[in-house]
């Protein structure tokens, strides 16, 4: 039961909205009140960021400290108008089936779990690129165990600077489509004849970070079907937090504009009654 004057369901499923004319632009979300300030913008699907959530934990990113409280974001999520996709890391295990245990939790229909309906998984633990063919079992058992979840294998060649290449990069995308991957991301690939080479050769939909020097609308041309927008959100709020104490502390600076009390309060109510219709 949606709530009177709430917005509606997306028409589209999430595998649908890699495959329109304009990408899929997916905000990342880190908290509750993120992904509400996306979905009252608009926005048809939110992701969760790595960085940001392992950051409010107070740990670097990448080191598998996000497990528990992404299950937990997820799970708040649930009640959202929206789908929800979330970055797993490395799926927090070398074991595949591990993996694609969390991926169900994840996924799983019910009052008490979340609705997920895609994940975002990368090849690389603790900053080092990992065996393909060991990423590519983790792909294979969570569409195993979770077929209708869309897997978003991410290839941290460019991201990391380690075999930096479109040869070795198409590489190890080949292995993780094989396996099921729904789509392949490619974070840290800038160069719009790499993006080019890759979207042509990769048959599934490309997702990239944004970049300030392409507009969506050229990454479009390039060939990429959904843009992320990764940790961007999470670091400039930051940035904007300071600059708010920064003009209040120098006495009659600009402050940056914020949105109103009575709005933000308004989301949330909306959010709680969403989350009591959810658990009833």
């Amino acid at each position: 039961m949606t709530p009177p004057g709430s917005p509606s369901p997306p028409a589209l499923s999430f595998r649908e909205l890699h495959h329109r004319t304009a990408p899929l632009v997916l905000p990342n979300a880190w908290d509750v009140p993120s992904a509400l300030a996306f979905v009252d913008a608009g926005f048809e699907a939110v992701g969760t960021t790595s960085f940001g959530v392992a950051s409010g934990l107070g740990r670097p990113d990448g080191g598998r400290s996000t497990r528990d409280a992404n299950v937990a974001l997820a799970r708040a999520l649930a009640p959202l108008p929206v789908h929800v996709s979330v970055d797993i890391e490395d799926g927090y295990s070398d074991d595949p089936d591990e993996v694609a245990a969390y991926v169900s939790t994840l996924a799983a229909a019910g009052a008490d779990v979340a609705d997920v309906a895609g994940v975002n998984i990368e090849d690389s633990t603790a900053e080092t690129l990992v065996d393909p063919a060991a990423h590519a079992a983790k792909v294979a058992a969570v569409k195993r165990r979770c077929p209708e979840v869309f897997v978003n294998a991410r290839v941290d060649t460019y991201w990391l600077g380690q075999d930096a290449t479109v040869a070795a990069t198409l590489e190890r995308a080949a292995r993780y489509v094989e396996a099921g991957a729904d789509g392949v991301f490619v974070p840290g690939a800038l160069e719009p004849a790499v993006l080019r080479e890759l979207a042509a050769a990769v048959p599934v939909p490309l997702n990239v970070l944004a970049a300030p020097a392409l507009s969506t609308a050229e990454l479009a041309e390039l060939g990429v079907r959904r843009v992320s927008t990764g940790s961007l959100p999470y670091r400039a709020a930051l940035h904007a937090a300071v600059a708010v104490a920064e003009a209040v502390r120098g006495g009659g600076g600009t402050v940056p504009d914020a949105t109103p009390y009575p709005e933000l309060q308004a989301r949330l109510v909306d959010y709680a009654s969403r989350l009591s219709t959810r658990l009833a």
